[in-house]
């Protein structure tokens, strides 16, 4: 039954996320793809995988113990407090952040952590900055 009820609410979150897409506004003078699809294909593969909760459930789901709850709610307040974040950190350095303690929260030691999310996040910037040419934030504080 979680199944089919993570499944409903998801696929109520694909058709909002989809009905927010097709209100954005796209500038006249974007490549001929644009910004536009992307939403879209998100949104149909929510709701692909929401029916395929609902339709083919698992009969008996694990839930984790309580005593990861406090870790879960953890992960979700930091990702919140990321989205916040990146425009005035930055990518590089909220990314950075967030990936090292997310890293703590699941048994890493710190410095392999940090390593490795800052290489992760230098790794996206110039992926996406260089290769795509998608900008991402530098971050207000370094002006």
């Amino acid at each position: 039954m979680t199944d089919r009820i993570v499944g409903l609410v998801l696929l109520l979150l694909a058709i909002g996320y989809a009905l927010e897409a097709a209100r954005m506004e796209v500038s006249f003078f974007t490549d001929p793809l644009g910004p536009r699809p992307f939403p879209y294909i998100i949104a149909v593969l929510v709701g692909l995988s929401s029916l395929w909760l609902i339709a083919r459930p698992d009969p008996e789901p694990a839930w984790p113990p309580r005593r990861f709850w406090p870790v879960l709610g953890l992960v979700l307040l930091s990702l919140v407090a990321y989205a916040y974040l990146v425009v005035p950190l930055g990518f590089v350095l909220a990314t950075t952040l967030e990936m090292t303690l997310l890293s703590r929260l699941f048994g890493a030691r710190l410095r392999t952590g940090f390593l490795s999310a800052l290489a992760f996040s230098l790794g996206v910037y110039f992926l996406f900055t260089k290769a795509l040419g998608v900008g991402l934030p530098a971050g207000r504080i370094f002006g």
